[in-house]
């Protein structure tokens, strides 16, 4: 009798079933560090920000006084200079940052900043516990990240 070559069905179920399983998982990991890296990019922009309002403080005693909360790194809001935050740069003044970040997908609303040209109060949302700071609604003034 002649053996016949190959696979049987459940041969190739089983190993569709791993295959399977093992997408799964790498598919979770992958979302995980997705997750991560935007809470890390979000913390870093807003420690870029504070420095840059920083910088500000230290060359015009006080911060840019803003009435109500703007949207950082919106249409309106994607530069910041001598000026404040505003659409563009001026040419001839101090730029203490080019390009005011915005927050990343899927929150990628901008960040929300308040003034009175005393104190500043930067807010925005964490998805993940990151760098020792829990889930949610998060806000940072000259004090630091709370």
């Amino acid at each position: 009798m002649k053996k016949a070559k190959g696979f049987t069905l459940i041969e190739l179920l089983v190993v569709i079933a791993i295959i399977g399983l093992l997408s799964t998982l790498a598919v979770v990991a992958l979302n995980n560090a997705r997750l991560k890296s935007r809470d890390a990019k979000r913390v870093s922009d807003i420690k870029q920000v504070s420095t840059a309002l920083e910088l500000y403080f230290a060359d015009q005693n006080g911060y840019p006084a803003a009435a109500t909360a703007i949207t950082l790194g919106a249409t309106g809001y994607i530069c910041f200079d001598e000026d404040g935050f505003g659409p563009t740069c001026d040419t001839g003044g101090t730029t203490y940052m080019g390009t005011v970040p915005s927050n990343p997908a899927p929150n990628g609303t901008g960040y929300s900043c308040t003034s009175d040209g005393n104190t500043y109060a930067l807010t925005f949302t964490l998805e993940g516990a990151t760098g020792g700071l829990v889930a949610g609604l998060r806000t940072a003034s000259p004090s630091g990240i709370q």
